[in-house]
């Protein structure tokens, strides 16, 4: 199995993926030139490829780091304190808007499009993306059972399948380009029936 390399930082690191973040949000993968992201990120051309040799490196970097954002965000909602249905809406809304936007629409293609090529891209991003947002939601079913909010028997797969179920429909339809966007009240409707489904299976 092929490790990703590690990645050279120094004191313009930062600066090159604040640049290339802005870019990658307004202009998608594909249209995000290297000219453009360097002149957002006021650096050359070639401070920009000694720390990146490849846009694909440099955009999925920028993907980990805004996926690392929207799970610290999920986390905060996901208390130890908060009522399940209450979490569990907050937390279903922000994941669904976060993998329907563009940005999230493109990270998807880039891992299905190199995964014969580069699959330790998909990889690297799983472990430090959704995995993490996997981890936060099994720590917080399991909090969920000991105050007696839920009975589950198998942690695991329930915050699986409740991820699954926010991506019921719309997802599929944009992976496919059935549809561009989603409105806020599709999202609402998609999570406030996984939230449903969720808890009438595992509702105390």
């Amino acid at each position: 199995m092929n490790d990703v390399t590690p990645i050279k930082k120094g004191r313009k690191f930062d600066q090159v993926i604040e640049g290339a973040r802005s870019v990658f949000l307004s202009d998608g993968y594909e249209g995000a030139s290297v000219d453009a992201i360097a002149r957002a990120a006021g650096v050359s051309k070639a401070t920009l490829y000694s720390y990146f040799t490849d846009k694909k490196l440099l955009f999925m970097e920028v993907a980990k780091a805004e996926c690392s954002t929207q799970i610290c965000e999920a986390g905060e909602i996901l208390t130890p304190g908060s009522e399940p249905r209450d979490a569990l809406c907050e937390a279903g809304y922000q994941m669904t808007r976060f993998v329907l936007s563009d940005f999230g629409q493109s990270i998807f293609r880039m891992c299905v499009a190199e995964s014969d090529r580069f699959p330790e891209l998909g990889r690297e991003f799983f472990r430090t993306g959704p995995e993490v947002f996997r981890e936060q939601m099994r720590a917080y079913l399991r909090l969920a059972v000991e105050r007696g909010e839920l009975v589950i028997d198998d942690i695991e797969l329930a915050a699986d399948q409740f991820v699954e179920l926010c991506h019921a429909t719309l997802f599929v339809e944009m992976v496919f380009g059935v549809r561009e966007t989603a409105t806020d009240a599709e999202v609402d409707r998609i999570v406030s029936g996984a939230v449903d489904t969720f808890m009438a299976r595992y509702g105390a």
